[in-house]
């Protein structure tokens, strides 16, 4: 929705330099570098180590605050797949880990470069583009896994939040679903390029913002639906915090969340794997995901009975 909301102003204010305006040619240069540059966001972006090593980016972790953990080392002369829950409804600990220095990335994966995956609609938007970029994100399209799986050597860490948008309307507080049923498409992409996939979990990403449930089979209930089923994501009613304390907001609640990157899952190399192939190793993984749960979800406030459940 902030990627549409960005479209949609771009478009506004082209429009407005094009028609009432002698500043047309602004909008040509802006065309003109679009079409020279719409590749790049499925060939492996252009990060800037600079940005992602801002300070303003080691106020945004500790704001949390945010802390980031593995159960296993990596090598870096093999690529990996990192399936990330839950999103949430910001996925702010995603952000700061994978798109910035600050939370220790490099130290705790060292030789390893993260590719933060997103959608494709963050690339067409002029100047939001290049930020994107910048902080090391490329498009979650098929192409560009495909290219920084087998075209940018090794040592790739490519993190998918693999419940995405469709996820949001789960960000509740001691929420513990996931909709990953039916997310199969990265298990096959593993599988056709032989590489490990790795479960990765945030305890507290789902505790950052409150959201407001409207009676089920209601008039706003049945818009959320249908607004869905239209275009893929869930118009939740959420709010945090305000600027100050007691105030209410869209800024996140300063809450810990510790973030647990899990153990590699080998995949052998399938070039075309049939469904119920893909549905064999899904099941695997998400098998190893509870276990990753499981295991750690005391440590984090859930109690022992509490279950990981997937939709």
């Amino acid at each position: 929705m902030q990627a549409m909301c960005w479209v949609i102003t771009v478009i506004a204010v082209n429009l407005y330099l094009v028609v009432f305006t002698p500043y047309w040619p602004i909008t040509v240069l802006i065309l003109t570098w679009l079409a020279f540059d719409w590749k790049t966001p499925e060939r492996g972006g252009r990060r800037f180590t600079c940005v992602r090593q801002w300070c303003l980016w080691k106020q945004y972790c500790d704001y949390f605050p945010l802390k980031l953990l593995k159960t296993h080392d990596l090598s870096p002369s093999l690529n990996y797949i990192v399936a990330c829950h839950p999103h949430g409804i910001m996925s702010h600990s995603w952000f700061g880990h994978f798109a910035t220095e600050m939370s220790g990335f490099s130290k705790t994966f060292p030789g390893m470069t993260p590719y933060i995956l997103t959608l494709g609609a963050f690339f067409w938007v002029p100047f939001l583009r290049e930020y994107v970029m910048s902080i090391g994100a490329c498009s979650v399209s098929q192409s560009s896994i495909d290219f920084l799986l087998t075209r940018r050597g090794t040592g790739n860490m490519l993190m998918v939040v693999v419940g995405g948008l469709a996820e949001c309307k789960y960000g509740l507080p001691g929420s513990t679903t996931l909709f990953l049923k039916s997310r199969t498409g990265l298990v096959r992409t593993a599988l056709q390029h032989g590489v490990a996939l790795i479960p990765a979990y945030s305890f507290g990403e789902t505790e950052l913002y409150n959201q407001y449930i409207f009676t089920p089979g209601g008039f706003i209930n049945r818009f959320q639906k249908w607004f869905q089923s239209m275009v893929h994501i869930y118009p939740c009613a959420f709010y945090g915090r305000g600027f100050t304390e007691n105030s209410l907001g869209f800024l996140p609640y300063a809450r810990p969340i510790t973030t647990i990157v899990g153990k590699p899952l080998p995949l052998p190399k399938i070039e075309n794997p049939s469904k119920k192939t893909v549905a064999k190793y899904h099941a695997i993984y998400v098998d190893a995901l509870r276990q990753l749960f499981d295991q750690y979800k005391t440590k984090f406030g859930f109690s022992e009975a509490q279950e990981l459940v997937v939709t």
